[in-house]
């Protein structure tokens, strides 16, 4: 059953068109991996999808309400949740009153969160609750913002480049907690740059190229199109 649908999507950044026509589903639980090379579109989408980029034209619906044209407070209070690239925490508060920020105890979540759960997934971050975020390591603060994201509730997570500068150990930490975000009914869209981790998590992949949509297809599908992945994902 389809849980996020974009219909037509398009978006500017000032006279520049970015975003040109996106169709895209995202069925209920699944992670679905965004693909492409830098400059294609695949964070602008996420932005988009977000309202933090205002749609020029198109839908964006949940469960069959719709989102685009709302206010980004709005969208995650609706259920959609957003890691950002940048890590943005908040540095000057400890990681508990981090954590405690992403609380929302409204929103219709497939799983509700706690903040001891947060702390399974990331023993470091309980190790260092009191420490101030801006103190945090890259992996640190990347730790602190998924676990802010989750604490809302939100039944797709939007996820931008989660493994960018870690080190292997982390990434595979990482990696382990989106699969059981999966696993916990939460749909995931993940951009992600590394082709084997991104195929190792995803049930259904996208690729995109000068903001279309050029691919679409399980991870076995797009390992046997060659052409897909020279074109639009190897760089020469």
């Amino acid at each position: 059953m389809s849980l996020l649908e974009v219909k037509g999507l398009h978006a500017h950044y000032g006279k520049s068109h970015i975003l040109h026509g996106i169709d895209m589903v995202v069925p209920e639980a699944a992670i679905v991996s965004l693909l492409g090379r830098n400059g294609s579109g695949r964070s602008t989408l996420l932005k988009a999808l977000m309202g933090l980029v205002p749609p020029s034209a198109g839908t964006v619906t949940l469960d069959g309400r719709a989102l685009a044209g709302q206010q980004p407070f709005e969208i995650c209070r609706q259920g959609i949740g957003y890691v950002p690239e940048e890590r943005l925490v908040f540095p000057n508060l400890t990681v508990e009153e981090n954590l405690a920020m992403g609380v929302q105890k409204g929103t219709p979540g497939a799983h509700r969160w706690s903040v001891a759960e947060m702390y399974d997934y990331f023993p470091r971050l309980k190790e260092r609750r009191a420490i101030r975020a801006g103190y945090l390591s890259g992996g640190e603060q990347q730790m602190l913002t998924i676990c802010r994201s989750l604490l809302g509730n939100p039944r797709v997570l939007l996820i931008d480049e989660p493994t960018e500068g870690l080190a292997p150990k982390i990434v595979d930490v990482v990696m382990e907690v989106i699969l059981d975000i999966g696993r916990r009914g939460v749909a995931v869209v993940l951009v992600e740059q590394k082709l084997t981790i991104a195929l190792k998590v995803a049930q259904k992949v996208l690729v995109m190229g000068h903001g279309e949509l050029v691919f679409r297809g399980t991870p076995a599908e797009l390992e046997a199109a060659p052409d897909v992945r020279r074109n639009w994902l190897e760089v020469g």
